[in-house]
């Protein structure tokens, strides 16, 4: 969903950013001579008033489907005389030319709508009263008063991304018959266990600090960020500044005064997966959905890169009789949503993923429930191979066929497919949280750019506090495809500890550069980050209940990587490197064990010497699957 200030504008408003991007004049004259816009104010059943853009064709000839987008950003342009430039998914102008109602909605509490706002609003199994409300009976009165009020043909779908993805998965729980088709799109789905705020446990301090420090301290009624808490950061290197913060929690205070952000004190009172996170878990919501859904992410999503597959996998489990489609292509978030999608950082590639997207996949799935158009999606999994430039298609998710296999870690820095011999140890390094390990080998403003999820890892492999793992060439290519699993045996001299494993390829050193690219990039030697995710080790038994290691005793560690589908070429290296510190993207563990990490005195953070062990018993690895 978020979390820069930056991403808020430029991500999470993505409905309306990416669709003004992609807009031309031709395009918005046409939304101005054909459409009508109204504003109006939907009562829901507690008696509080929806505030709702809507766009309705001027033709009253006919009757329309009706697209429908919730959001708590903003339903910008507001005024009944200042129109959007491009409307519908991803800004197609299709939408417009086939004729829709356009529905935007402030959601519950948010700028001109009425209501108490809630993060992440708790889905209800029963609705018995009329004050039992969520994002399922709002989106059920909204079209119901759709349904009295326009001329629609009976038939609404809904989209969004990232934040209005989970307004979309939720809304989608409404239920209603008229609600024939859903496309939540890098929804948030559960923000502790792997979305937006936590990984693995470890907190994601530069994604979201900067958006906290703006989101929700406003009036209602004031549209954006409220002027009175203005955040810059100084120093604009993002490492330092989160450096010069120290501890979150006392920290944070400097620039966020107590009492002024519910949501920020929210997570600093939150530590651990307890119900308040619990309770915003959609995935165990997902039943009985009538809708046809289908379901959008990136491989190279920063923000909500597990969110869709949570959906998918949710839905095609709890709801088995519900058209389920999935797509995930190498798009950063809502990266689908405009351009050529040939380019992410320093990656290129020869297909026009985005392009294929809209026209061949979002705007046929809609047109097929809606309109009732003859081509068809068909339910099952359309995914990019990263690193082969092709598109696949599965009924199910893992690949059939895939086999499984295990990269396990061995003496030397060596790397393989075979188990390491009984006599071998461990490797070590010292973890300073003063001197952490940055999150890309570069000064950034930010903290968390987007392309860090591709980024070269050659900085990183130079430093003394990271493990490097790699094999000989490859003699053939080889698809890793699924979920990764670490499978860690490792050991720490403090009570508390990070791993970060990242897997990565490494392109061989003669490997020339991307045809036609003027970057000045070198491509010979690229170590690209393919996945890289933290696991926090007190969580290592539970979540909900935190415990501290035992100083150099040795332990494990078994958590899952969101789902790769990557071919390593020919004469390409696989490698794994891990660390304990990647900031500021993961807020520093001190490494001596206290119970909320945010309220760490700077005492607490102390250096420590991590083992990760490689003998027959203890065998580190990355369990994965195969292609043949």
């Amino acid at each position: 969903m978020r979390r820069t200030l930056l991403l808020a504008v430029a991500a999470f408003l993505a409905p309306v950013t990416a669709a003004n991007a992609q807009a031309d004049p031709a395009l918005a004259a046409k939304i101005r001579n054909d459409y009508r816009k109204l504003e109006v104010r939907i009562p829901v059943r507690d008696g509080v008033k929806l505030f709702t853009s809507i766009y309705v064709p001027k033709d009253t000839s006919k009757r329309y489907p009706v697209l429908m987008s919730r959001t708590p950003y903003s339903v910008a342009p507001y005024g009944d005389t200042a129109y959007r430039a491009a409307m519908g998914p991803s800004g197609n102008p299709r939408y417009v030319e086939d004729g829709h109602i356009f529905v935007y909605q402030d959601a519950r509490g948010r700028n001109y709508s009425e209501g108490k706002f809630r993060e992440m609003t708790p889905i209800l199994e029963k609705h018995e009263k009329p004050t039992d409300v969520d994002e399922g009976t709002d989106t059920y009165d909204t079209i119901e008063w759709l349904l009295k009020n326009l001329p629609t043909n009976g038939r609404m779908g809904i989209y969004g991304t990232s934040w209005p993805g989970f307004y979309a998965s939720a809304s989608c729980l409404s239920r209603h018959p008229a609600l024939v088709a859903c496309s939540p799109q890098a929804p948030m789905t559960d923000i502790w266990m792997g979305d937006d705020d936590f990984h693995g446990g470890a907190f994601l301090l530069a994604h979201n600090f900067g958006f906290y420090a703006n989101f929700g301290r406003g009036p209602r009624t004031e549209p954006g960020p409220d002027k009175r808490y203005p955040f810059t950061r100084v120093p604009q290197d993002a490492y330092q500044f989160y450096l010069n913060m120290g501890p979150v929690g006392p920290g944070s205070q400097k620039y966020i005064a107590p009492g002024t952000s519910e949501w920020w004190e929210a997570v600093l009172a939150h530590p651990t997966y307890d119900d308040y996170w619990q309770a915003r878990d959609v995935r165990r919501h997902l039943r009985d959905v009538k809708a046809a859904v289908l379901t959008v992410g990136g491989f190279y999503d920063t923000e909500d890169l597990h969110g869709p597959w949570w959906v998918y996998e949710n839905i095609a489990k709890r709801s088995p009789a519900t058209v389920n489609t999935l797509i995930v292509g190498p798009w950063s978030h809502g990266g689908w949503s405009r351009g050529d999608g040939t380019v992410l950082g320093n990656l290129r590639w020869n297909y026009k993923t985005g392009p294929f997207y809209r026209d061949t996949v979002e705007y046929v799935f809609f047109s097929q429930h809606l309109r009732g158009g003859e081509q068809k999606i068909d339910p099952g999994v359309i995914v990019f191979r990263t690193g082969g430039d092709r598109w696949d298609k599965y009924p199910t998710w893992p690949a059939p066929g895939a086999q499984r296999k295990a990269l396990y870690l061995h003496p030397d820095g060596k790397l393989g497919f075979t188990a390491p011999a009984a006599s071998g140890g461990f490797d070590e390094y010292v973890s300073d949280p003063a001197k952490p390990v940055p999150v890309v080998g570069r000064i950034e403003s930010n903290g968390m750019p987007r392309d860090y999820i591709t980024d070269d890892q050659r900085f990183a492999a130079r430093r003394p506090d990271v493990l490097v793992y790699q094999t000989e060439p490859l003699a053939e290519d080889l698809t890793v495809s699924g979920p990764l699993t670490p499978v860690l045996h490792v050991s720490t001299s403090g009570t508390d500890a990070d791993f970060i494993v990242k897997l990565i390829d490494v392109f061989p050193d003669d490997a020339p550069n991307w045809v036609g690219d003027q970057s000045g990039f070198l491509v010979g030697g690229y170590q690209q980050l393919v996945r890289g995710e933290p696991f926090r080790a007190r969580y290592r038994q539970s979540f909900e209940k935190p415990v501290p290691m035992v100083a150099n005793q040795p332990d494990s560690i078994r958590f899952e990587m969101p789902s790769v589908h990557h071919t390593f070429k020919k004469g390409h290296r696989i490698m794994v490197q891990v660390q304990s510190t990647w900031f500021p993207h993961i807020e520093r563990n001190p490494q001596t064990y206290v119970p909320n990490i945010f309220f760490a005195k700077p005492e607490d953070y102390q250096k420590a010497t991590m083992r990760v062990y490689h003998a027959a018993a203890k065998a580190t690895r990355i369990e994965l699957l195969t292609l043949p």
